[in-house]
């Protein structure tokens, strides 16, 4: 049995070739997991079980996610997937879940770029210079071909940061104090953050592709729903963005927001004509994805 570390699982997962590893498994039908078990932890943590299962491998990913650990110096995210074959339950691998994390979520907003975004050229603003923002800035430079990218972070550090990893990859990168600066200017925006309150302004332009990744837990909430009210909200899965995606449940508390307006990646995926106006596309996170990340990384086995 392999057992990968963070380096050895990301060179696995090229961003393009997941995001179709995605796209197939979520239209196949032949794949299956349960909702995801979410275990409450100190400190603003949470402990995450999730299995799935196709016919070739079953995968269990088991993660923590803890927030603060930033201010520890420690990673927010920590995990790893067991990857067995379905059929006789043999141990294949142990992937390094916060890669796979981080590979898979990117892969699946850049999935949902390239199919729904109005103009998925870019330039690009990534709102949050953590690890799934450095993710989806290199999703969206691979497999999108975008050059230029405008950051702004909580810490003006993080996304200088992430700014100069931009440039090592030859974009053009820019800070800036916040994302009302740079909105007239970008057609994708990914927020990546943990907040609880929303982190873009109402006056989202028309036309602008929002993947909205950060906010997993109902009370988080990184959208507002004057925001979510005029757009096409398409979401990963629908069970799991009502459990968990705070933008969605606060905008149907305000009054902005129905459940029958939102589409599951699974249906979108069969519109023979992509939306105009203005695209969210909400994730949460769920086992399928991670299904997908480890047939890309085993593909001889799957």
């Amino acid at each position: 049995m392999e057992i990968l570390n963070a380096e050895e699982t990301a060179a696995r997962l090229p961003y393009a070739q997941l995001a179709d590893s995605i796209r197939e498994v979520a239209l196949s039908g032949k794949a299956h997991a349960p909702p995801r078990l979410a275990l409450p932890l100190p400190e603003d943590g949470v402990l995450l079980a999730m299995p799935a299962s196709g016919e070739d491998i079953a995968i269990t990913k088991l993660v923590t996610v803890h927030p603060r650990n930033r201010e520890r110096g420690l990673p927010a995210i920590q995990g790893e997937v067991i990857v067995m074959r379905a059929a006789t339950g043999v141990r294949l691998s142990i992937l390094d879940g916060a890669a796979v994390t981080a590979r898979r979520t990117a892969a699946l907003s850049l999935l949902a770029a390239r199919e729904f975004a109005p103009r998925p050229d870019g330039p690009l603003l990534i709102v949050g210079a953590g690890t799934q923002g450095r993710a989806h800035l290199e999703a969206f430079r691979e497999g999108l071909g975008v050059s230029k990218v405008f950051i702004t972070s909580r810490t003006v550090e993080s996304a200088k940061s992430l700014a100069q990893h931009a440039e090592g990859l030859g974009m053009e990168a820019r800070t800036a104090g916040g994302p009302e600066e740079v909105l007239d200017e970008v057609s994708l925006i990914a927020t990546a953050t943990t907040s609880r309150t929303p982190v873009l302004p109402e006056d989202v332009p028309d036309g602008v592709f929002v993947a909205a990744v950060g906010a997993f837990k109902p009370e988080m909430s990184e959208l507002p729903p004057a925001v979510i009210s005029r757009s096409t909200i398409i979401v990963d899965t629908l069970e799991g963005a009502k459990n968990e995606a705070g933008d969605l449940l606060d905008a149907e508390r305000a009054g902005a927001f129905r459940w029958d307006d939102a589409t599951p990646l699974e249906e979108a995926l069969r519109w023979s004509n992509c939306p105009g106006g203005t695209v969210v596309f909400k994730s949460v996170g769920h086992a399928l994805w991670d299904l997908a990340a480890s047939r890309t990384a085993f593909p001889s086995r799957a």
